[in-house]
């Protein structure tokens, strides 16, 4: 696939890349307020939901079409292009007939192949950039399917955008990021450009700077940033965003290298085992919650916590294991023997009935 630039006229080819405005547009005072100040801040590119999926029936799903009145009005004002969500045609045909710019395929719709069809169906001539966000779970091939939709619909200006993957597990994230996932998109694809969205990765506004930086640092295109006026009174996802001011801080402070890296580079080096280092912490606590459930179990069966022969099958198969992967056999016993002896305290707490 051969990618043509996102782009939009007048906009520097310069890393970062800057998508920025509210989660959702609540209502035109809102709005302009927030792309006033963003626009004084130099912001090019303004983001607003104007329809937002919900799990449950009965919260604030967006404005619609009404909202879309006031992105017009952001673009007369303030001269920013404007970008939105879509996940259905229907969204397509309104978005491309108020003028809007862009247009991103949020999390949940780009998991589902026959939505994404239908938008790329709907896109087909259409001479924007579009962006695609990571499916909810961290499926690579799912998330290169729906660019591939894109794609053979005749859409050349494409890009993605990495807002992390859905956990059920208690993390400093909302999304957990697993950075390999983006990396190995871009080494099949060098030429596709990659957003990082650090308010839904993160969460949490004090998060939004280092994530920013830790994409820059992994040589990331752009970002786009969820900004509003008043984010403490946001009707949706108030704990992920910043003031316009906040935000023009944030970008300030990102120190942006100019040389391109690549996977030889320290700096992401380091960041894949930072990541990869929260992964084995994240497996370790989901072994742990397991190994409580078994001490609840044997204290109901009335079973002793030690059981030496299932032990020392562990200690042999996985050291074993480890050698055929580049490992030392005795490394691995040891980190068998701190786990082993950790998970038999879990028991015996669960047993004791402590807290």
């Amino acid at each position: 696939m051969k990618f043509e630039s996102i782009l939009l006229p007048g906009i520097e080819d310069k890393r970062p890349l800057l998508i920025a405005g509210p989660c959702s547009a609540e209502t035109e005072d809102q709005v302009l307020k927030t792309a006033r100040e963003l626009a004084a801040n130099g912001v090019k590119i303004f983001r607003a939901g104007v329809w937002k999926p919900r799990t449950k029936p009965g919260g604030f799903e967006g404005m619609g079409v009404p909202a879309l009145q006031w992105l017009k009005r952001v673009k007369a004002e303030t001269g920013m292009y404007t970008a939105t969500e879509v996940a259905t045609e229907k969204h397509v045909f309104e978005a491309l007939k108020h003028g809007v710019d862009m247009v991103w395929i949020g999390a949940r719709t780009s998991a589902n192949p026959f939505a994404v069809q239908e938008i790329a169906d709907a896109l087909s001539g259409v001479d924007i950039p579009v962006l695609i966000k990571n499916p909810v779970n961290p499926d690579l091939e799912l998330w290169i399917g729906a660019i591939q939709r894109l794609y053979n619909a005749g859409i050349k200006k494409l890009g993605v955008i990495h807002r992390g993957f859905s956990t059920s597990d208690k993390t400093i994230y909302r999304n957990i990021p697993q950075w390999h996932i983006p990396i190995e998109l871009k080494r099949r694809f060098p030429d596709l450009p990659i957003i990082c969205d650090p308010s839904h990765i993160g969460g949490k506004r004090n998060l939004i700077a280092t994530l920013s930086q830790q994409a820059m640092d992994l040589n990331f295109y752009g970002l786009i940033v969820e900004s509003h006026c008043s984010p403490d009174d946001a009707w949706s996802d108030k704990e992920q965003q910043v003031t316009p001011c906040v935000l023009n801080e944030v970008m300030q402070s990102l120190v942006v290298r100019d040389t391109l890296q690549s996977t030889e580079d320290l700096s992401v080096l380091r960041g894949q085992i930072d990541e990869l280092d929260n992964e084995i912490l994240q497996i370790l606590s989901k072994r742990m919650r397991i190994s409580r459930e078994i001490g609840m179990y044997k204290k109901e069966h009335g079973m002793p916590v030690l059981q030496t022969h299932r032990y020392d099958e562990i200690l042999k198969d996985r050291s074993s294991q480890a050698e055929k992967m580049d490992m030392s056999g005795e490394f691995m016993r040891k980190v068998l023997e701190a786990i082993h002896e950790e998970s038999v305290r879990q028991q015996f707490v669960v047993m004791s009935g402590r807290d």
